[in-house]
């Protein structure tokens, strides 16, 4: 056998041995995949994604004004707040405001929201946070609200010095709401019975296969009607008014920007551009300041991956099961617009 067969031929065996070991792999790592996004074990990758919590883009320079997205549902950060532009990202967006607190270049904060609220925890958290912003710096922060700045989005921009609203805007929702799922009848239906094995009669509270006792519905309001408590007393701390009048105002409704602006919830209706000109000229702040946004992204290879994973990994039925539970009866307090 000639020289140039017989390296071909090793050629040829080397190059099938490869494709072999690559498919193999490429097998283990869809499936994988297919296990973490069915079985739970996303929190993997959610727990890599929240090391990556201080990977702040470096900020300017020069003189700027920090533009804080308040986008999406209010939540703790995930994977796909790390993987898209327009989640919100508490853990990043909770450092980028410590961070221009400490940035002498840093001139005030700009927030854009567009909301319709979601966790009672990070939405007070943030709020909480841009307090301790304008105490420890004394530096305006203003708000602008988008589409929609609803219920936990409008308990964070009572941070803000002054709001904006866009004229098609829809605000307010100040409120507090607990879903729970209560799937009893249907396993009745079913002949299914939820048995719970409890250390107290309130501790199985709002599991789907029971129902509520006026006990349990008393424990849940109270827990709303606390947390409503505390959003009132933020809201009327942040716009000036009474109780009296913002309980009369906080039945949970929507209201148009002109309904808001005549309610005193907001202080002008315009564009984003109009708020941006006001805001330079009332901080005394050059025209052509720098309105800076963090990447709310990974970069590089590690953002293809887990793009490319996303869009491959279908989801299966109990994720879509599991999705409606998380959304319509998780049993959680939120400030939510439904």
């Amino acid at each position: 056998m000639k020289t140039k067969q017989i390296v071909g031929i090793i050629v040829t065996g080397v190059v099938i041995i490869a494709v072999g070991i690559i498919g193999a792999f490429t097998n283990v790592l869809k499936n994988k995949m297919l296990q973490a996004q069915s079985a739970g074990s996303r929190n993997i990758m959610n727990r890599f994604l929240s090391s990556q919590e201080n990977m702040v883009e470096n900020l300017p320079m020069e003189d700027y004004i920090g533009i804080l997205n308040i986008q999406g549902e209010i939540g703790a950060s995930s994977a796909s707040s790390w993987s898209s532009s327009s989640q919100y990202n508490h853990d990043l967006y909770m450092n980028y405001v410590d961070q221009m607190a400490d940035d002498y270049n840093n001139k005030g904060i700009l927030m854009y929201v567009n909301s319709p609220g979601g966790s009672v925890y990070q939405s007070d958290e943030m709020y909480l946070k841009l307090m301790e912003y304008k105490e420890k710096t004394g530096r305006p922060i203003w708000a602008y609200f988008a589409d929609q700045a609803c219920s936990g989005g409008y308990y964070i921009a009572m941070a803000a010095d002054k709001i904006y609203a866009n004229r098609n805007c829809w605000t307010g929702s100040i409120g507090v709401i607990v879903s729970l799922l209560n799937c009893k009848d249907l396993y009745d239906k079913l002949g299914i019975k939820e048995i719970d094995i409890t250390s107290g009669k309130n501790k199985s509270m709002g599991a789907s296969g029971l129902k509520l006792t006026d006990e349990q519905q008393d424990i849940l309001q109270s827990l709303v009607d606390e947390a409503y408590d505390q959003f009132v007393d933020i809201v009327c701390n942040g716009r000036g008014m009474d109780e009296t009048t913002v309980r009369e105002l906080a039945d949970g409704r929507i209201y148009s920007a002109k309904q808001a602006l005549g309610n005193g919830l907001i202080d002008e209706i315009g564009s984003l551009e109009e708020e941006k000109l006001d805001f330079e000229t009332t901080a005394g702040l050059p025209e052509d300041i720098e309105y800076f946004i963090p990447d709310n992204t990974l970069s590089g290879f590690m953002s293809t991956i887990f793009g490319i994973a996303e869009s491959i990994t279908p989801k299966s039925d109990i994720d879509l099961v599991y999705d409606i539970i998380e959304n319509k009866g998780s049993g959680v307090l939120r400030y939510y617009a439904e």
